[in-house]
């Protein structure tokens, strides 16, 4: 039974880590709300295949920038003030695309918005990561991929209303209030961010002892935050800049290899399953298919609830059944789907319900499965010493991952076609099933620290 002050240690705890996965909403909102403003800025700027795929990738190099960013920030000042920056970024995108005078100032700002979504998606996930105790672990880090499925819904729904009353602006400007209405949630993450407390994992690195049992103390009992710190204090012991350290753990170091392998490719086979080329690119898919442009919005609002409500399964079951289970089931049904969805549009059979439902079967798989347990892993497998470096190198992967996406499939729409995106989409997504199988460990019910047990034990 739960005693009065575990409640208000597990409630500050939940606040924190809900706080902190907002930057996901951000992430989602930034990511999807392109699929809406597409076409008018298309008619607007007169933008070809290529200028198209450059104002989606525009944001994803400002995403790569983002990540090299916070790699080098979020040691040296910390992680919470790495968070607030993001969360200014953020903000000053969202004004700079909405009064955007030029095609050239609304790709600055989109680039700008990329960066906080790079630092996002690259902190939001290892604070509450390092935040969050063992045996909720991959519960709390989900939250991140709940907000990034939040903010993807608010952009669909938002787009789908700006596009039927118009506010009054014109079908061409309609684009402009589509991009502020990102501002509203920038300025919440930042008032909330105020009232979270430095991670005690960076503390304890900067030999910040006091502060960091400090604050352990307020997210845990007497007993698991003392024992938890001193496990802190003797894991950071291996700190490669701690010249007395026994040991030292580069990212060169031959038992770093496995984790560096299975971070880098969940985070790239993430997105080679084809999720972003069905967020950014949703109505064109749909368009595609024979709906008009008011039916193909409606389906990206069907989707991102679809979404959404997928995520919830991972949040409630990923601890319970583990990581690599969910892999599995959710990997399965992303490959059948996409398989299907191929053949539809080889045989000219899209005209019915099955596209859609396809399409709803590959996110729901996606939501429980892919989505969340990439970022899980991949901000879980590293050992403190290293965890900064090498889940900069992970992220930094998947976002050159998503920039080839968000690049190349206006190309392969136009010149291969959908059956033949899709079948490659299904080809990547089945090697990751079978990688997943063989070389994935599972990870939950594990400390931080005793991760380094499985992954980096020395050889």
């Amino acid at each position: 039974m739960q005693t009065s002050n575990d409640s208000i240690t597990s409630r500050r705890t939940q606040f924190i880590c809900f706080t902190v996965a907002l930057g996901g909403l951000l992430f989602g909102f930034d990511t999807a709300v392109i699929s809406g403003a597409l076409q008018p800025l298309k008619t607007q700027f007169s933008f070809d295949a290529t200028m198209e795929g450059w104002l989606v990738s525009s944001g994803l190099v400002g995403c790569i920038l983002g990540v090299l960013i916070t790699g080098m920030l979020s040691d040296r000042i910390g992680r919470k003030k790495t968070i607030l920056i993001a969360g200014w970024t953020f903000l000053l995108s969202a004004i700079g695309c909405a009064v955007a005078p030029s095609a050239t100032i609304l790709i600055i700002s989109r680039m700008l918005g990329g960066i906080g979504v790079g630092m996002a998606s690259m902190i939001s996930p290892m604070y509450i990561a390092e935040f969050a105790p063992a045996a909720s672990r991959g519960r709390m880090v989900a939250y991140y991929q709940l907000a990034i499925t939040i903010g993807i819904l608010l952009a669909y729904l938002s787009n789908a209303l700006l596009a039927h009353f118009n506010m009054g602006f014109t079908p061409e400007e309609i684009w402009r209030p589509m991009f502020f209405v990102m501002a509203i949630p920038s300025v919440a993450f930042l008032f909330l961010l105020v009232k979270i407390p430095e991670s005690p994992r960076w503390l304890v690195s900067k030999g910040r002892i006091k502060e960091a049992s400090d604050i352990m103390h307020t997210v845990r009992t007497p007993e698991l935050a003392d024992k938890e710190i001193r496990d802190i204090e003797k894991a950071s012991t291996a700190n490669p800049q701690n010249a007395s350290a026994p040991q030292s753990i580069s990212l060169s170091s031959p038992q770093m290899r496995i984790p560096l392998l299975i971070g880098i490719l969940l985070a790239v086979f993430q997105q080679f399953s084809g999720i972003n080329a069905i967020i950014y690119y949703g109505p064109s898919i749909f368009e595609a298919a024979g709906m008009d442009s008011s039916n193909a919005l409606l389906s990206q609002v069907i989707i991102g609830s679809v979404n959404l409500f997928s995520t919830i399964i991972a949040i409630k079951w990923v601890d319970q059944i583990g990581r690599k289970k969910l892999l599995s089931i959710g990997l399965t049904g992303i490959v059948i789907s996409l398989i299907l969805c191929g053949v539809l549009f080889y045989t000219n059979s899209t005209q019915g319900p099955w596209l859609l439902i396809l399409m709803l079967v590959f996110i729901c798989c996606f939501a429980f499965s892919l989505g969340p347990i990439t970022w899980i892993i991949i901000n879980e497998i590293f050992p403190g010493a290293v965890r900064v470096k090498a889940v900069a190198l992970c992220t930094l992967m998947l976002w050159i991952a998503v920039w080839m996406v968000g690049q190349f499939v206006p190309w392969l729409l136009e010149k291969a076609g959908p059956a033949m995106m899709f079948w490659i989409f299904a080809i990547f997504s089945l090697c990751n099933f079978f990688f997943s199988w063989k070389v994935v460990k599972e990870t939950s019910g594990k400390t931080l620290e005793e991760m380094e047990e499985v992954f980096v034990a020395p050889h």
